[in-house]
Protein backbone atom coordinates (compact mmCIF):
# COMPACT_ATOMS: atom_id res chain seq x y z
CA UNK A 1 0.00 0.00 0.00
CA UNK A 2 1.36 3.53 -1.10
CA UNK A 3 2.52 5.86 1.63
CA UNK A 4 0.49 9.05 2.70
CA UNK A 5 2.74 10.68 1.91
CA UNK A 6 3.32 10.04 -1.64
CA UNK A 7 -0.35 10.03 -2.23
CA UNK A 8 -0.35 13.24 -1.16
CA UNK A 9 2.62 14.01 -3.72
CA UNK A 10 0.81 12.53 -6.18
CA UNK A 11 -2.38 14.37 -5.99
CA UNK A 12 -0.26 17.66 -5.89
CA UNK A 13 1.65 17.01 -8.96
CA UNK A 14 -1.67 16.32 -10.64
CA UNK A 15 -3.38 19.49 -9.44
CA UNK A 16 -0.36 22.03 -10.74
CA UNK A 17 0.15 20.03 -14.06
CA UNK A 18 -4.03 20.33 -13.84
CA UNK A 19 -3.75 24.79 -12.85
CA UNK A 20 -0.94 24.63 -15.29
CA UNK A 21 -3.25 22.97 -18.39
CA UNK A 22 -5.93 25.37 -17.50
CA UNK A 23 -4.30 28.36 -17.39
CA UNK A 24 -2.14 27.67 -20.60
CA UNK A 25 -5.48 26.73 -22.58
CA UNK A 26 -7.23 29.92 -20.80
CA UNK A 27 -4.44 31.77 -22.18
CA UNK A 28 -4.30 30.51 -25.56
CA UNK A 29 -8.08 30.26 -25.81
CA UNK A 30 -8.52 34.24 -24.29
CA UNK A 31 -5.63 35.05 -27.94
CA UNK A 32 -8.49 33.45 -30.16
CA UNK A 33 -10.74 35.67 -28.78
CA UNK A 34 -13.33 32.91 -27.31
CA UNK A 35 -13.58 31.07 -23.75
CA UNK A 36 -12.38 27.85 -22.81
CA UNK A 37 -16.33 26.48 -22.47
CA UNK A 38 -16.80 28.09 -26.22
CA UNK A 39 -13.47 26.47 -27.47
CA UNK A 40 -14.32 22.89 -25.45
CA UNK A 41 -17.46 23.06 -27.90
CA UNK A 42 -16.03 23.92 -30.96
CA UNK A 43 -13.69 20.64 -30.60
CA UNK A 44 -16.15 18.42 -29.40
CA UNK A 45 -17.74 19.49 -32.44
CA UNK A 46 -14.91 19.47 -35.26
CA UNK A 47 -15.34 16.09 -36.47
CA UNK A 48 -18.70 16.27 -37.56
CA UNK A 49 -22.08 17.89 -35.86
CA UNK A 50 -23.62 16.47 -32.80
CA UNK A 51 -27.57 16.74 -31.31
CA UNK A 52 -27.31 19.02 -28.21
CA UNK A 53 -28.41 16.24 -25.98
CA UNK A 54 -25.20 14.08 -27.34
CA UNK A 55 -23.32 17.67 -26.81
CA UNK A 56 -24.21 18.41 -23.81
CA UNK A 57 -23.67 14.78 -21.86
CA UNK A 58 -19.98 14.97 -24.19
CA UNK A 59 -19.16 18.61 -22.79
CA UNK A 60 -20.04 17.60 -19.04
CA UNK A 61 -22.40 20.83 -18.65
CA UNK A 62 -26.27 21.25 -18.51
CA UNK A 63 -28.47 22.19 -21.35
CA UNK A 64 -29.41 25.81 -19.91
CA UNK A 65 -25.17 26.42 -19.99
CA UNK A 66 -24.91 24.82 -23.41
CA UNK A 67 -27.74 26.81 -24.78
CA UNK A 68 -25.94 30.45 -24.06
CA UNK A 69 -22.69 28.94 -25.17
CA UNK A 70 -23.89 27.74 -28.52
CA UNK A 71 -26.04 31.53 -28.35
CA UNK A 72 -23.02 33.21 -28.52
CA UNK A 73 -20.96 30.98 -31.05
CA UNK A 74 -23.88 30.90 -33.33
CA UNK A 75 -23.99 34.81 -32.98
CA UNK A 76 -20.31 34.88 -33.69
CA UNK A 77 -21.05 32.89 -36.93
CA UNK A 78 -18.91 29.48 -36.04
CA UNK A 79 -22.20 27.22 -35.16
CA UNK A 80 -25.23 26.63 -37.21
CA UNK A 81 -27.69 25.05 -34.78
CA UNK A 82 -31.25 23.37 -36.19
CA UNK A 83 -33.26 20.47 -36.59
CA UNK A 84 -31.78 16.87 -37.21
CA UNK A 85 -32.83 15.99 -40.60
CA UNK A 86 -32.89 12.42 -38.91
CA UNK A 87 -35.35 13.21 -36.48
CA UNK A 88 -36.79 17.20 -36.80
CA UNK A 89 -37.68 16.62 -33.24
CA UNK A 90 -34.01 17.01 -32.33
CA UNK A 91 -32.19 19.59 -32.41
CA UNK A 92 -28.32 19.52 -34.03
CA UNK A 93 -25.64 21.70 -34.06
CA UNK A 94 -22.96 21.91 -36.46
CA UNK A 95 -19.66 23.75 -37.53
CA UNK A 96 -19.54 26.55 -39.86
CA UNK A 97 -16.63 27.53 -42.42
CA UNK A 98 -15.25 29.88 -40.04
CA UNK A 99 -16.03 27.44 -36.64
CA UNK A 100 -13.96 24.62 -38.52
CA UNK A 101 -10.92 26.99 -39.12
CA UNK A 102 -10.96 28.66 -35.55
CA UNK A 103 -11.30 24.77 -34.21
CA UNK A 104 -8.63 24.10 -35.88
CA UNK A 105 -6.21 27.44 -34.77
CA UNK A 106 -7.56 26.30 -31.52
CA UNK A 107 -6.74 22.56 -32.24
CA UNK A 108 -3.55 23.74 -33.58
CA UNK A 109 -2.43 25.83 -30.04
CA UNK A 110 -3.09 22.96 -27.77
CA UNK A 111 -0.88 20.78 -30.03
CA UNK A 112 1.75 23.08 -29.42
CA UNK A 113 1.54 23.32 -25.90
CA UNK A 114 2.14 19.86 -25.75
CA UNK A 115 5.07 19.77 -28.37
CA UNK A 116 6.61 22.33 -26.37
CA UNK A 117 6.33 20.25 -23.04
CA UNK A 118 7.69 17.12 -24.90
CA UNK A 119 10.73 19.01 -26.39
CA UNK A 120 11.38 20.39 -22.48
CA UNK A 121 11.53 16.57 -21.29
CA UNK A 122 15.22 15.16 -20.93
CA UNK A 123 16.24 13.94 -24.59
CA UNK A 124 14.78 10.26 -25.11
CA UNK A 125 12.53 10.01 -22.49
CA UNK A 126 9.22 10.93 -24.10
CA UNK A 127 8.27 7.86 -25.29
CA UNK A 128 8.90 6.64 -21.45
CA UNK A 129 6.99 9.42 -20.26
CA UNK A 130 4.09 8.97 -22.16
CA UNK A 131 3.97 5.34 -21.56
CA UNK A 132 3.69 6.51 -17.05
CA UNK A 133 0.75 8.47 -18.03
CA UNK A 134 -0.59 5.78 -19.74
CA UNK A 135 -0.13 3.87 -16.68
CA UNK A 136 -1.20 6.12 -14.43
CA UNK A 137 -4.70 6.70 -16.72
CA UNK A 138 -5.22 3.07 -16.65
CA UNK A 139 -4.80 3.19 -12.38
CA UNK A 140 -7.29 6.73 -12.19
CA UNK A 141 -9.70 4.28 -14.05
CA UNK A 142 -9.09 1.07 -12.12
CA UNK A 143 -9.41 3.26 -8.79
CA UNK A 144 -12.50 5.57 -9.80
CA UNK A 145 -14.60 2.33 -11.10
CA UNK A 146 -14.01 1.09 -7.36
CA UNK A 147 -15.79 4.27 -5.90
CA UNK A 148 -18.04 5.57 -9.05
CA UNK A 149 -18.65 2.74 -11.90
CA UNK A 150 -19.06 4.56 -15.45
CA UNK A 151 -17.32 7.71 -14.19
CA UNK A 152 -13.87 7.30 -15.94
CA UNK A 153 -15.80 6.23 -19.55
CA UNK A 154 -18.32 8.74 -19.17
CA UNK A 155 -15.30 11.46 -18.54
CA UNK A 156 -13.77 10.16 -21.37
CA UNK A 157 -16.85 9.56 -24.16
CA UNK A 158 -15.66 11.82 -27.12
CA UNK A 159 -11.92 12.45 -25.66
CA UNK A 160 -10.39 9.76 -28.34
CA UNK A 161 -8.16 8.94 -25.01
CA UNK A 162 -8.16 4.80 -24.92
CA UNK A 163 -6.32 3.46 -22.32
CA UNK A 164 -5.87 -0.16 -22.94
CA UNK A 165 -4.91 0.56 -26.22
CA UNK A 166 -1.26 1.42 -26.66
CA UNK A 167 0.14 3.13 -30.21
CA UNK A 168 4.09 2.80 -31.14
CA UNK A 169 6.07 5.61 -32.65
Amino acid sequence: MSSEHDARRLMEAIRLIVRRFSLAERADIGCCGMTVAQAATLEALADGGLRLGELGQRLGIAPSTLSRNLDRLVERGLVLRGADPNDRRALKAELTKEGRLSATAVRQSELNFARNILDNLPPGSASSTLDTVDCLLTAVRSATEGCCPGAYDHLFAGSGIHVHERTES
